[in-house]
């Protein structure tokens, strides 16, 4: 059976240290489409942080898929059909900014296009706006002011205190939510049995494919469930080495071209 979708991670995948794709893996990723291969951009970002991505990819004339919020929202970027939109319980919202403010921990979500942040800014969230080039604004009071709809708040903080807070959550909420780290500093908080490859799986459904025809790129934690689902999980050099360990095939580095070597290989 032959590959006919490739799942791809946007940072440190995709993108090489400066956040660019190559115009070789660029390039590469354009003829695949033209061969009528689907590309998926599979990212914890917000769908905006996507945006210019399928742009440069060109998924407006080939219909590439964004799946953002790590699989909370998926949506076909050339007909802007919407296939999973899951959201975060309204109660939860009062919970999770309590949680922040009693740990004392960066706390996002979405509006829109720019992010919201309900207890202060710190070096984490800066990053997370400015990688995905949209603006913040602080909120006085999140729980009063988060009345709509968000796919997923993000928490955030030192390395290790992150990985304290990520046990601490999960034994409070995680029969309610799906909580893990995609970095070090970034806490995920979607709803429940969100991840990559549930929000794969629908996706294929919804298009016919098997997961035998996936292929699936990463490099961080939140890539694992992904790479585990799909008929070939790979692994960036760069990645964390508890990614490697759930890998088929572990590629060249992000700064290598890696995903390249992915297409010229298994395509």
């Amino acid at each position: 059976m032959s590959y006919e979708m490739i799942a791809l991670d946007i940072d440190g995948t995709l993108t090489n240290s400066k956040k660019e794709i190559t115009t070789a893996t660029r390039n590469a990723l354009i003829n695949l489409q033209k061969q009528g291969k689907k590309v998926i951009l599979a990212s914890g970002r917000p769908t905006s942080g996507l945006r210019s991505f399928a742009e440069l990819l060109q998924f407006d004339i080939y219909g590439g898929y964004l799946l953002a919020y790590n699989g909370a929202k998926i949506i076909n970027y050339k007909t802007k059909e919407t296939i999973i939109n899951q959201t975060l319980p309204q109660d939860m919202i009062p919970l999770l900014h309590q949680f922040a403010l009693d740990n004392h921990v960066g706390l996002i979500s979405y509006e829109k296009d720019g992010v919201i942040a309900g207890n202060g800014i710190d070096k984490y969230i800066e990053l997370e706006t400015r990688i995905n080039g949209i603006p913040y604004k602080e909120i006085t009071n999140f729980s009063d002011y988060v009345t709509f709809p968000v796919n997923k708040c993000l928490m955030t903080g030192e390395d290790a205190y992150m990985a304290e807070m990520e046990e601490k959550l999960k034994e409070l909420y995680g029969d309610r939510l799906s909580i893990y780290r995609s970095e070090a500093f970034f806490l995920e908080i979607m709803p429940q049995h969100v991840d990559k490859a549930n929000s794969l799986s629908k996706l294929l459904e919804h298009e016919g494919f098997t997961k035998e025809q996936l292929i699936a790129c990463g490099d961080g934690y939140n890539d694992i469930s992904m790479i585990r689902y799909a008929g070939l999980g790979v692994a960036m050099a760069n990645a964390k080495e508890e990614v490697k360990k759930e890998a088929d095939y572990i590629t060249l580095s992000n700064d290598e071209d890696g995903v390249l070597r992915v297409i010229e290989e298994f395509f």
